[in-house]
């Protein structure tokens, strides 16, 4: 009998465990900017307008030498710097607000917005 309890209180341990890491695993999104004027926020290939507050893990895809993506909102100020060619992965929590993504140099034409809340 004992055996038994110990048995089911390692595997109750075990599932509350990976419920727990499941329910803390940031969202994927992905941040591009370049190769031509272009800049963009998806998440799992759409166009990103709204978001839930939380955590989230952004790939950033700077494809051109004279871009940058810079990521403005509550909280968060981050941004690649211009010459900069490659993959960044940032992880980020968002909370409730509007956050805008720009190119610096072009941010008149290479800028998106979205809402959090």
């Amino acid at each position: 009998m004992f055996r038994i309890s110990l048995a089911l209180a390692a595997a109750l341990t075990a599932v509350s465990v990976a419920v727990a890491s499941a329910s803390t695993t940031a969202t994927k999104l992905v941040g591009t900017d370049g190769p031509g004027f272009t800049i963009t926020l998806t998440k799992a290939g759409k166009k990103v307008r709204t978001l839930k507050p939380g955590k989230y893990s952004i790939l950033i895809r700077d494809k051109s030498n004279i871009h940058n993506f810079h990521l403005i909102g509550p909280g968060v100020k981050k941004k690649t710097d211009v010459g900069f060619v490659g993959n960044k992965t940032w992880a980020v929590t968002l909370k409730k607000g509007t956050y805008k993504f720009v190119c610096d140099p072009h941010a008149s034409i290479m800028k998106g917005s979205f809402k959090v809340g």
